[in-house]
């Protein structure tokens, strides 16, 4: 194609979506009715996060009912996680060792848990249930739109008239990743900025593009992206959000080696810099794990959905380890979400086939930090049918957001989540004192993280001191004492206190800090 006629026959397409990194991308600006509600760009600012995990993950290896153990021993021998390895969150429920990060996050009131989310009369198809689930339709109805897009239409009205605008500068909502969400899909339009990858992302903000070919067709591919990159609208508000900030937390992993963690790690810059974007997706493939999702040989607590489980902890603790050091974490909440479940029976290949419901977790410091519900309840000899039944209705999770992240009128609600069932029950996801907008009494240590985690030989236990006495005592899985770091008085201060592991046996400690009645405690995992 001749660069002219491109110019030519794209000039008149301006308000169709455009490309970035190969992948669509229709980005929309800010909306003054929201602006009102959460004060637009200022540090109560509220942003949601949404993790889309893809494939079906298995939430009986996820979130282990530990109350349970001889159903799951009958259904899935072969693949379940030994008890005596399975961390606790409470007496009768407890998550994949793989998550230490995640159960140090709940331990510390930055996590909640809501059991057995799914919908009536599932469907087990990776694509329609992928489209039931960001549309948030009944399972015998077609939405084309997504639920989140569906609530931005409704703040950002008369879109794309005006937008970007001086006082509308930015992308209302950023879809990161190899898969761009139908969450953020409009009634008309793509509500949404997509980031094909995170390398797209670093050349966004350095003016670069991607390689192509030494060829003809190379050449006018890298001219293409050029003539993108330069058009881009929001182009220049990302590069100035970016440039505003820097990622603070040590526990991110080295750049490749967690995409989720990659995802994460820009939301968390782009929040901090002060982009007016809403909501946030992200994703993580590889859960369908009909086959070796535990290895063929040697521990069940290893393999492909053991590293998956663990990229997401690992992500996660970063992510909230990241804004609290940006200041910025009582803004941000987020859950993680995936089609559907895993059967209760494990199938002969080590692996689980397409199930129903399954647990989902929230994360911020503004999330109601409980297990919502009970456990599952299992057959006691479960066949290959047998399902993990629905608690809650996937879209009472998201009316509940809604209402008390966003203030979300109930009538509007209603409008934006249609279902034959009608209004969907509340859910106290987000804490109450967020919700009331009151400030609950913080009995934890500030900032208390341990890093690196699995430890080799050596770490950092890192807190908030407020000035006084401070115990740093490490324990082992037996509650016995292996090592007291710290016992005195300290000034008020961020404090980094080393820890030696190398004497230790591999294995799971707790290190407890405490300082006067704030206590907190963390799993510190021994390689």
């Amino acid at each position: 194609m001749k660069r002219r006629h491109f110019l030519q026959t794209t000039a008149t397409a301006t308000v169709l979506p455009t490309l970035l990194g190969g992948l669509p991308i229709g980005a929309y600006g800010f909306s003054p009715e929201l602006f009102d509600i959460t004060g637009g760009a200022t540090q109560t600012d509220r942003v949601l996060v949404l993790i889309q995990l893809n494939g079906g993950n298995d939430g009986l290896n996820t979130i282990i009912p530990t109350d349970q153990y001889a159903a799951l021993m009958n259904a899935r021998a072969d693949i379940a996680i030994p008890q005596n390895q399975v961390l606790p969150l409470s007496a009768v429920t407890g998550i994949h060792p793989a998550m230490a990060g995640v159960k140090n996050l709940f331990d510390d009131g930055k996590i909640g848990v809501v059991q057995s989310v799914g919908y009536p009369n599932p469907n087990y198809s990776h694509f329609r249930a992928t489209d039931i689930w960001t549309s948030a339709s009944d399972s015998n109805v077609t939405i084309t739109s997504g639920w989140a897009g569906r609530y931005l239409n409704s703040e950002y009205a008369n879109y794309p008239t005006g937008y970007p605008s001086a006082t509308n500068p930015d992308p209302l909502a950023i879809s990161i990743g190899s898969v761009v969400s139908n969450c953020v899909q409009g009634p008309a339009v793509n509500m949404g900025m997509a980031i094909a990858s995170t390398a797209s992302f670093y050349q966004l903000l350095s003016g670069g593009v991607d390689v192509a070919p030494n060829t003809p067709a190379g050449h006018e591919l890298t001219f293409i992206r050029q003539v993108i990159s330069q058009t881009q609208v929001y182009t220049t508000a990302i590069q100035a959000a970016a440039a505003r900030a820097r990622n603070l937390s040590p526990l991110y992993p080295t750049a490749g080696q967690n995409s989720l963690a990659d995802q994460l790690k820009i939301v968390a810059q782009l929040v901090a810099g002060g982009l007016q974007t809403r909501i946030y997706v992200c994703n993580l493939g590889g859960f369908d794990t009909h086959a070796t999702q535990v290895p063929t040989t040697g521990s069940t607590t290893t393999g492909t959905h053991a590293t998956l489980l663990g990229k997401i902890s690992q992500a996660l603790e970063a992510f909230q380890d990241d804004l609290r050091r940006l200041t910025v974490q009582d803004r941000v909440v987020g859950m993680t979400f995936s089609e559907f479940g895993r059967r209760i029976k494990a199938n002969s290949s080590k692996g689980t086939d397409h199930g129903a419901a399954a647990p989902l977790i929230v994360f911020g410091t503004s999330v109601n930090p409980v297990i919502h519900g009970a456990n599952p309840v299992l057959p006691a000899n479960a066949g290959v049918n047998d399902q993990v039944q629905m608690q809650f209705d996937f879209r009472a999770v998201y009316a509940s957001l809604l209402k008390d992240w966003f203030r979300v009128p109930q009538a509007t609600l209603n409008a934006l989540l249609p279902s034959s069932i009608g209004q969907f029950p509340y859910m106290p996801i987000i804490r109450p004192s967020v919700v009331a907008g009151t400030s609950a009494a913080n009995t934890s240590v500030a900032a208390f993280s341990v890093y690196p985690n699995p430890v080799r030989e050596r770490a950092t236990v890192e807190f908030e001191s407020e000035g006084g006495h401070v115990q740093v005592v490490l324990y082992d899985a037996l509650g016995r004492e292996v090592a007291r770091l710290l016992d005195r008085k300290l000034p008020a201060g961020l404090r980094q206190i080393p820890l030696d592991a190398s004497a230790l046996a591999a294995g799971s400690y707790h290190c407890h800090v405490q300082e006067g009645q704030r206590v907190s405690s963390r799993l510190v995992v021994v390689e």
